[in-house]
């Protein structure tokens, strides 16, 4: 994978660029995700937050919540990246506006119970929910690191 990842919103007003590996890549199956996306599913790429910048006009959109923020190009209302506040240390990408998001296959898939049956991510690891512990997802972080290598 060649750093550094760049990618844009649709309009290409906002242009992201990420400095280091992803910390992990996952498919999202969960209701929020559905009608965020207008899909079956959304695609993120988990990156560490200082290696993360972003220019142009951005709005707070999508489920407002404590717990998450998804931020918007102000123009287009593309999804560009999301930031969970249990997480500050990491930005949620969405792979969609990464110009090379085609390589970034989903490493594990979220929120299987809520996936349409017709549904099929190459994901290597599926989780009915999340999974079971932040310890977990460290371990799948390093997995993924390794899967990279």
């Amino acid at each position: 994978m060649k750093l550094p990842l760049t990618g844009t919103c649709l309009c290409g007003a906002v242009q992201v660029t990420v400095s280091a590996l992803p910390l992990m890549t996952m498919a999202c199956h969960c209701r929020d995700c559905q009608k965020l996306s207008a899909g079956a599913y959304t695609l993120t790429t988990m990156v560490p937050r200082d290696s993360f910048s972003c220019t142009g006009d951005l709005v707070r959109g999508g489920l407002h919540s404590d717990g998450r923020a998804h931020y918007n190009c102000a123009s287009c209302l593309t999804i560009v990246y999301s930031q969970v506040g249990i997480a500050p240390q990491r930005v949620n990408v969405r792979t969609s506006v990464l110009d090379d998001g085609a390589a970034l296959v989903p490493f594990i898939e979220v929120m299987t119970e809520d996936k349409m049956p017709w549904v099929n991510v190459p994901a290597m690891h599926s989780f009915a929910r999340a999974p079971a512990s932040l310890d977990a997802l460290h371990a799948l972080m390093d997995d993924y690191a390794a899967w990279l290598s």
